[in-house]
C-alpha cells in the first residue's frame, strides 16, 4: 500500500477533529446525493482565522478521510486562504488524481466549510 493510501486509511480509521463544537460560528452541511455521503462542518472564527473546526457525518472512505485531512489543514488558517482552496488543493491533500465521482467525495468537506465561512462573513457584514 502506498503512503497516500495509508494516510487516507489512517484518517478514516482515526479521524481528526471529528465531533461537534459548542456554540460554533457556523454549521453547514454538504451532501452528495449520487453516493449518499453527508458531512457537517462546524467552525469558530476569531479575527479572520478559523481557530477551531469539527466535522461529523457519514460516507465513503474518501469523503470521511478528506474531511479529517482538511480539518487539520484549515485549523489556524485565515478564512480568505480557505476560500481560495479548490479541487487541485484537495487532490494534492488526498494525494492522487481523482475521477469526477471520487472528486465529488473529496470536495464535500471543502464545499461545506467554504459555504459556512461565506455565511459567517455575510452575517458579519450586515
Amino acid at each position: 500500500m502506498d503512503l497516500y493510501k495509508e494516510s487516507l486509511m489512517d484518517h478514516y480509521r482515526n479521524p481528526r477533529n471529528h465531533g461537534k463544537l459548542e456554540n460554533p460560528d457556523f454549521s453547514t452541511t454538504g451532501d452528495n446525493p449520487s453516493c449518499g455521503d453527508s458531512i457537517l462542518m462546524e467552525g469558530i472564527i476569531k479575527d479572520g482565522i478559523l481557530t477551531d473546526v469539527k466535522f461529523s457525518g457519514y460516507g465513503c472512505v474518501l469523503s470521511q478521510a478528506s474531511s479529517s485531512m482538511l480539518s487539520e489543514q484549515a485549523k489556524g488558517k485565515k478564512i480568505e486562504e480557505i476560500l481560495k482552496m479548490d479541487k487541485n488543493y484537495m487532490m494534492k491533500l488526498v494525494g492522487s488524481q481523482l475521477g469526477p465521482n471520487r472528486l465529488q467525495c473529496a470536495m464535500l468537506s471543502l464545499e461545506a466549510l467554504q459555504k459556512g465561512i461565506k455565511i459567517y462573513k455575510a452575517k458579519k457584514e450586515k
